[in-house]
């Protein structure tokens, strides 16, 4: 789930992404009561409008209220539900948990999901990928392979299991009796597929399993934050052609570009402008400010 909050937070301090905020009329409706006296709508949208806590909401209601009506058609439910369940599935009883710790609700949640996912409609209508950066991406693109490896502590052992390896013990008997990793070890050391963008992974670990062909496994430990790692090659199914990669090339370039905050910022401003926003509270006019120029918001 954090690796989630470090990702959605590039489009979110610029998309000014918040949910817990008040609709607030300018009437004289209570909000709260005392003995002797009584806080209306009037007094706490005049008290609201003077922090920026309340310029910052009125800046995040605006923002998601024109992503949806220009990008809504593009985000279903479906999809949001099922970034939803991954995340669910992914933490399991710890869900909830989690949730909390990072100051969410499951409806928060899910609202920030579906936002994220407007952004990024946004972003793929505003920005569109030149070739250069195509070819760019292109030479560094590595397609999804399939491993699996042993995790030990000390290089001395690593070494020993590849020696191993090579008189003819099986990996999977190895794994079994060796590896650290509780997550992979009762399935023959398995790693889900991963390409050149997964941002999981070791770098290192990741290197060195791109050097080696369907059926190889490596000559030397290979040194991860974790540990030392013997790793084997089960599917490489090779670069191939930029044609049959072009989606995955495209994806991650917007990946970059999504948690680039001065590209997002540039994406939100080009959205709020489409949407010709008028802010009728003079005492609000500056609440867009950091996405577009006053003389843009119109008062």
């Amino acid at each position: 789930m954090k690796k989630y909050f470090k990702k959605i937070a590039a489009v979110a301090a610029v998309a000014g992404i918040a949910l817990s905020t008040a609709a607030c009329s300018n009437d004289g409706k209570t909000v709260a009561s005392y003995k002797g006296g009584k806080i209306t709508q009037k007094d706490y949208y005049d008290e609201m409008k003077k922090s920026q806590a309340g310029q910052t909401a009125l800046a995040n209601m605006i923002i998601n209220h024109v992503l949806e009506q220009q990008y809504g058609n593009k985000v279903s439910k479906s999809e949001v539900n099922k970034q939803f369940d991954n995340y669910k599935k992914q933490y399991g009883s710890q869900f909830n948990a989690v949730l909390q710790q990072n100051g969410m609700t499951v409806s928060g949640f899910k609202q920030n999901l579906k936002t994220n996912l407007l952004s990024e409609a946004a972003l793929k209508d505003v920005k569109k990928i030149s070739k250069s950066q195509e070819d760019k991406a292109w030479k560094s693109y590595q397609p999804k392979v399939t491993v699996q490896h042993i995790l030990v502590a000390k290089k001395s052992q690593a070494e020993d299991i590849i020696k191993q390896l090579k008189d003819g013990k099986s990996f999977k008997s190895l794994v079994k009796k060796y590896s650290l990793d509780t997550g992979t070890k009762s399935n023959e050391g398995k790693l889900p597929a991963f390409d050149s963008t997964d941002s999981t992974l070791d770098p290192a670990f990741k290197n060195a399993a791109f050097k080696l062909k369907t059926g190889e496994t490596t000559s030397s430990p290979v040194k991860s934050q974790s540990g030392y790692h013997v790793i084997r090659m089960i599917k490489h199914p090779g670069k191939g052609t930029f044609a049959s990669h072009k989606k995955e090339i495209d994806d991650q370039i917007y990946r970059s570009m999504s948690q680039d905050q001065e590209t997002m910022r540039s994406v939100i401003s080009t959205v709020l402008k489409k949407a010709d926003v008028s802010i009728k509270d003079n005492d609000l006019k500056n609440v867009l400010s950091s996405y577009i120029s006053t003389s843009d918001a119109k008062k």
